[in-house]
């Protein structure tokens, strides 16, 4: 007799559902299929030779420690590094407020399972990242969204928001995932005095932060936060940052890090030996050896530079060829922007048509919490070389003039 599997799982598995893009990815591994739906960097943009240079040396001289296990907190020059980096650009922190995990998304994953109870409310920009999504919904989270624009989450509606009393504020301030704005100064400031004002903590996703091609560069609410309540760059506590080597290095390697205060660290860690012991030593330890001595600094001019032309080309053939009525957002950096067409029309319903065209998109839908969004679509311009770029949106551009004057 087959066991009834669906009668065994846990009631929290209702909420759970598979990814979007991962699914769409299964259908566009068609090479023929110019796809912007995955967020993937650009591989051709992989520093190979340093990680294969680090691999070997790593195997040479730290070959025992590198194969062995590790502390859950993770490698200690890794996060004694990420502390440097982290003084340089927000606030000083040390090893004991650093946790090293298996990819943001894991780090997502235990702060819901630490701090998310069912029907709890989490404060979300409107749209926002559906893996945060995806990670909380298993945990029974509810969700106050927070319209945004081009300068970010609008924050005359965030206090009504506040009032209802969330567990805490999501919020990508870089180039967000999946809209590309980016938070403003003055509201990044307004948003930390309101956290402040109702004693709702921030939790800060920087996937991007270094991936600025216009502009300059905009202190992060961690920072924000320490100058509001002190004037010496000390670590607060009111913000969880969130960030990662996938987008300077490689997602393969799976090293991204946690920074809170130490109280929740020690919980993260707890919930991290739970989960998988620790992020696996040899891939901490090789980005450390390719981190160390201001590689990095240097390797991130070069996918500035690759990004900005692929951002640049995705823009001039959407001026040129997408349809009045239609609009998008014009990023400062990142690897997403958001286009919106009228009202009318369904981005998923469009998408099997563009499929058949062999062009591929995220519907927006499914970056909107409570529902709505589908006349939106993300697109990635990272992944593609700009001559594949160019093709793809001219593709999408011709069908949605079709449809456009269809409606």
């Amino acid at each position: 007799m087959q066991t009834p599997w669906e009668y065994r799982y846990a009631h929290r598995t209702q909420k759970m559902k598979s990814s979007v893009i991962r699914e769409l990815l299964k259908l566009t591994e068609d090479p023929a299929i110019i796809s912007f739906g995955g967020g993937l960097p650009a591989p051709d943009v992989f520093p190979v030779k340093e990680i294969q240079a680090a691999c070997t040396h790593v195997l040479e001289h730290d070959g025992a420690q590198a194969l062995q296990y590790g502390t859950t907190e993770g490698y200690l020059p890794l996060r004694e590094m990420i502390c440097r980096h982290t003084v340089r650009y927000s606030v000083e922190v040390k090893p004991e407020n650093v946790l090293i995990t298996s990819g943001s998304q894991q780090a997502l994953d235990f702060i819901g399972r630490l701090f998310v109870n069912r029907g709890d409310y989490i404060v979300v920009e409107n749209p926002t990242y559906m893996g945060a999504l995806q990670a909380w919904n298993a945990y029974g989270a509810q969700y106050i969204t927070v319209p945004m624009d081009e300068d970010g989450m609008i924050v005359d509606e965030l206090e009504k928001a506040l009032r209802i009393g969330p567990k805490f504020i999501y919020i990508l301030p870089n180039f967000q995932n999946p809209s590309g704005a980016t938070l403003s100064l003055e509201r990044r400031q307004r948003i930390v005095e309101l956290a402040d004002k109702y004693g709702v903590p921030i939790v800060e996703d920087d996937p991007y932060g270094q991936l600025r091609y216009d502009g300059d560069h905009l202190p992060s609410l961690v920072y924000l936060d320490s100058k509001f309540r002190c004037d010496d760059g000390c670590y607060t506590g009111n913000v969880i940052y969130l960030s990662t080597f996938s987008k300077l290095l490689s997602p393969g390697l799976r090293v991204a890090w946690v920074i809170a205060p130490e109280q929740v660290i020690k919980k993260l860690v707890q919930t991290k030996q739970a989960a998988d012991l620790h992020t696996a030593t040899f891939n901490q330890i090789v980005a450390y050896e390719v981190g160390k001595g201001g590689f990095l600094n240097e390797h991130v001019k070069v996918i500035r530079r690759v990004y900005k032309e692929r951002r640049d080309m995705m823009l001039e053939t959407m001026e040129e060829i997408w349809p009045a009525g239609t609009s998008w957002t014009k990023p400062l950096g990142g690897m997403f922007l958001w286009g919106v067409l009228p009202p009318s029309m369904d981005a998923a319903e469009i998408f099997k048509t563009a499929l058949s065209r062999k062009v591929a998109y995220v519907p927006g839908s499914a970056f909107h919490a409570n529902g709505g969004g589908n006349n939106t679509m993300r697109l990635n311009f990272s992944y593609c070389q700009p001559e594949m770029i160019r093709e793809g949106m001219t593709r999408l551009g011709l069908l949605l003039r079709e449809l456009v004057v269809a409606n």
